[in-house]
This record gives structure tokens, sequence and C-alpha cells, in this order.
């Protein structure tokens, strides 16, 4: 196994492709060792042969490119934590990817917990900010499809009512406002977004309290606006976690 990948790493330093007899003298393999490695590994597909020389294969690059979708989401996750800590709040980060709500990662503490997903957060974009947030930064037909796969229900008595009384909302938001929310998910929380649109990319990062906290939501969610403003380059690379 650490002979393969001492293979690997040696093909991934040369773009252009290297010979069997390269790769055994810079990894100090014997040459038929390397040739034995070299064709299972082609045949795994995590190389290919093209004129003599090896080049990384399709199962490599699936490995590389995972990697590096770790190394974002570790990146995102950090940062997360740190405004959490800065602000003393739970942070979350969320997308709008393939017609869908999708909570990519959360960072809360015991003494600030995040919002208990008691209702799937999929299903109930219309309740909370941060599918308001994500439904706000849509156009219209894509707004209007969403809200037919999941229609407006009431889940808690400050909810809003119907889909029409939702897409007026919507239509209020103002082009990076942050949208806030009372109650309308659950009962006793209070939550703010804050948009993120890079390209077609829908995104937010939002932030919740206690309702009995909820006199400190805008200045924490000032914090946060500000924070993102300084780091806008890293966050818009981390979009496609």
């Amino acid at each position: 196994m650490q002979r393969a990948m001492r293979l690997l790493e040696a093909v991934a330093e040369h773009e252009h492709g290297a010979p069997a007899k390269q790769l055994a003298r810079e990894t100090g393999l014997a040459l038929p060792t390397a040739y034995h490695l070299l064709r299972t590994l082609v045949y795994e597909g995590y190389l290919r042969r093209d004129k003599g020389l090896f080049f990384l294969g399709e199962a490599a690059e699936r490995l590389g490119s995972s990697g590096a979708q770790q190394k974002r989401r570790s990146a995102v996750a950090e940062t997360l934590a740190l405004w959490r800590d800065a602000i003393g709040v739970p942070v979350y980060y969320a997308m709008y990817r393939d017609g869908e709500i999708e909570v990519v990662c959360v960072s809360d503490t015991p003494g600030n917990p995040a919002v208990e997903e008691w209702a799937d957060f999929r299903e109930t974009g219309h309740a909370h900010a941060i599918g308001q947030c994500l439904l706000a930064q849509l156009d219209e037909s894509a707004r209007r499809d969403h809200l037919d796969r999941y229609p407006v229900q009431s889940i808690t008595p400050y909810t809003v009512r119907d889909s029409h009384s939702l897409l007026r909302r919507l239509d209020r938001v103002q082009r990076m406002e942050p949208v806030t929310e009372r109650q309308e998910y659950a009962l006793g929380t209070v939550c703010a977004a804050i948009p993120i649109t890079v390209g077609n990319t829908a995104a937010t990062m939002a932030i919740s309290l206690p309702a009995h906290q909820a006199d400190r939501l805008p200045a924490a969610t000032q914090q946060l606006q500000a924070a993102m403003g300084r780091l806008l380059g890293s966050l818009a690379i981390s979009i496609s976690i």
C-alpha cells in the first residue's frame, strides 16, 4: 500500500506524465515491482497510461477532489467556531443546492446551543430565517417551484400563514439585507440570516438567540456582517463545499 502511494505521489508531480523507469528511480523501487504496481493502479483506475507515460486516473482525481472538499469544509467549520466564540451565539452556514435547503455546518456550544431541528429544515424553509434568506435570493419561478414542493404550513402561532404572504415578504427583502424571524420556526427562539450570493449560488450565514435575548439580535447580526465582510473572498471560495 505504501509503495503504491509513493508511486501515485510521484506521478502527481509530473503534470505531463512520466515513464515507469523514472518513477521507479524516484520512488526507490525495483523496476519489476514498479511495473507490477503501476499495472495494478492502471487497472483500478488510479492511473492511466498513454504512449508509455503514466498520468493520474479518474479514481485518483476523485480522491483529490474529495480531499479538497474536506479541507474547505474544515476551513468553514473553523471560521464558524471563531465567530461563535466572538459573538457568543450559534452560527449556521446553509446553501440552496439542487432545489433543496441544505444546512452545511453548525457551530454551537452547550451554553449557546443551536436550534433543535424538530421540523425538517428542508420542508419548513418558509418558517426559519435560513430558508427565508435563501428563498429571497431565488427568482420568482424558483421560489414558486420550492413552495409547490414544500407548501407553507403553520408550525407555530407566529409562522407566516400562506404562500402569498410569504412571497410578498420575500419581494420586500433588499439585496444583501439580513432576514430575521421571531419564533416562526421554534417557540422561544429568534434568528437572523445574512445572504451570500456568488454567481447563481444562494447561501447564507445565520445566528440564533433565545427569545428573551431578542434585544441582542440586531447587534449580533451586525457583528456577523462585519466579520463576513472581512472574509468575503474566502467565503466565496467555500460556497462550493
